[in-house]
């Protein structure tokens, strides 16, 4: 199977925008992912999907984290988040009871590690929802590799 073209396929499906967070010994950490679902209801669990050979995997094991949904002009905040640092700062860190989350996002939803399960080049982390938080501005959205705006209906 051509991998590149598996991506692309798998890119026709639209996201949301999202920057996982946690804080860790040396610091807070953030990366920028689309891989996330919600997963139950009773009791309340998200899957998170991570690059087994990221830092971020190292950080989320066993480790409380928070799933930040972007507002559609936090364009660049997932840019930074994704590997292309900019020494703006384009966001403020929030400690919360759980973890760390970031300012002015969509919506904050605050989890505890539930699992963890191999999914072959990325591990699954599953977490259950401590806390949740919401507004109803737009969210930034992402679609065949390009950032885009989601027409908004109340």
């Amino acid at each position: 199977m051509d991998v590149r073209e598996f991506r692309n396929c798998m890119g026709r499906f639209a996201t949301g925008v999202t920057v996982v967070t946690c804080k860790t010994e040396d610091g807070y950490h953030g990366f920028t992912a689309n891989s996330f679902t919600s997963v139950s209801l009773d009791p309340p669990l998200i899957l998170v999907s991570v690059d087994k050979k990221t830092k971020a995997a190292e950080y989320l094991r066993n480790n409380s984290f928070a799933v930040n949904i972007l507002q559609e002009d936090q364009h660049a905040v997932a840019m930074h988040f994704a590997g292309r640092p900019n020494e703006n700062q384009l966001f403020d860190w929030h400690e919360s009871v759980h973890t760390v989350k970031l300012d002015r996002a969509l919506a904050h939803i605050e989890c505890t590690p539930w699992a963890e399960y191999d999914g072959g080049d990325h591990v699954l982390f599953l977490g259950e929802v401590q806390d949740f938080t919401y507004t109803t501005a737009p969210a930034l959205t992402y679609y065949a590799g390009q950032f885009s705006k989601l027409e908004h209906a109340e």
